[in-house]
């Protein structure tokens, strides 16, 4: 019994401890693309504006995983 709850609760730890990772990761490429858009935005170069448009594709699936990830902890705050 006492190996079985060991083994879940490092199991329990380690997922938690991989999600906040992945949380940070996520959130810190989100905010590094953001800035690079707008740096990109006052430019007077034709590449940098199609650059621009090439980071719009990554930035929506970044933007609604940032949506998830704050909707789900105002829900655990609010639990």
């Amino acid at each position: 019994m006492i190996s079985t709850v060991t083994t879940t609760t490092v199991t329990t730890v380690t997922s938690i401890a991989v999600t906040a990772s992945l949380t940070l990761l996520a959130v810190a490429v989100l905010i590094i693309l953001l800035i690079q858009k707008e740096i990109i935005s006052v430019s007077d170069n034709q590449k940098l504006h199609a650059w621009g448009r090439v980071i719009n594709i990554a930035l929506v699936p970044l933007l609604l995983s940032f949506a998830f990830i704050a909707v789900v902890s105002v829900m655990g705050v609010l639990k």
